[in-house]
């Protein structure tokens, strides 16, 4: 596969540390990638999941090299912990083998566009703090991941490519859709009104581009359930691509013009097209 170039790069949610993560796919992702800046917003490490429970596959380390030689190599690498790697916020302001930890960002695209860049933890509801919602949420969770897991491991036997199926669901729950909604417009209002054109961040395991009143929402998704990221090429336009046996560009933000993500696109895309070079994305090597 041709080397993906671009300007920047934005990943999320990985959950290292959880039998979720898809870390086969990232790690293609990230040998293929060459960018001058990459960012990881959030949930990279999942320190809280570890807490319970010491589980870690070789691939998992080999991302976290793959990272720091990145940083070796002299990519700006910017480390901004979310809910589930919290205890990294207490090294705020440090850069540790060349990545540095800031509790959030300001982005300032190739076209001069400015993002606040954070893992988004912070736009969730006063509500779900109450324990019971919480573990009721998690409960869900994990059984979405553990159908996905099932169903896929299934696909490979069958040398069928990956299918986020957890994102299909999500479509489907009318509740779901609401709450990722009402997230994505509390998300916007803030940009608005710190002066911001845009926010990128993760958390809610969802992937979008989309405009809301104005203001540039992009969410850059997980690599637990549908491997997605967010890069930004040399003229300063975000792209959401998937990425797996079958990477698929689903959605851009240039300055002039603004490619939603739509559910349908980000669930289906990966079935419904071959295995693509994503031209749009990067120049023949």
């Amino acid at each position: 596969m041709a080397i993906l170039r671009c300007r920047s790069a934005f990943i999320s949610d990985v959950h290292l540390g959880t039998p979720d993560c898809k870390a086969a796919y990232l790690l293609d992702f990230l040998r293929q990638l060459q960018c001058q800046k990459l960012y990881l917003v959030g949930d990279i490490i999942d320190l809280e999941a570890l807490s319970r429970r010491r589980w870690w596959h070789p691939d998992h380390g080999t991302v976290i090299a793959e990272v720091l030689d990145m940083a070796r190599r002299g990519v700006e690498v910017t480390y901004i912990p979310g809910n589930h790697d919290a205890a990294l916020r207490g090294l705020v302001g440090q850069s540790i083998c060349g990545v540095r930890i800031e509790l959030d960002a300001v982005h300032v695209g190739a076209d001069g566009r400015r993002y606040r860049v954070s893992h988004g933890d912070e736009y969730d509801p006063e509500q779900i703090g109450r324990s019971w919602m919480l573990h009721i949420g998690e409960a869900m969770h994990r059984f979405i991941c553990w159908g996905n897991r099932r169903v896929n491991a299934w696909r490979r036997r069958m040398a069928l490519p990956y299918l986020p199926l957890s994102i299909i669901v999500k479509s489907h729950i009318g509740k779901a859709l609401a709450y990722i909604r009402a997230y994505e417009e509390r998300v916007a209002a803030d940009a608005r009104e710190r002066g911001m054109d845009g926010h990128i961040c993760g958390h809610i395991h969802y992937g979008q581009v989309r405009t809301v009143d104005g203001v540039v929402y992009l969410n850059d998704g997980d690599w637990v359930e549908h491997c997605t990221a967010l890069i930004e090429d040399e003229i300063g336009a975000m792209e959401l691509i998937h990425w797996s046996e079958q990477p698929t560009a689903l959605g851009r933000a240039s300055r002039e013009l603004v490619l939603p993500s739509p559910t349908s696109a980000l669930a289906l895309a990966p079935l419904a097209r071959r295995k693509r070079d994503l031209d749009e994305l990067r120049p023949a090597a």
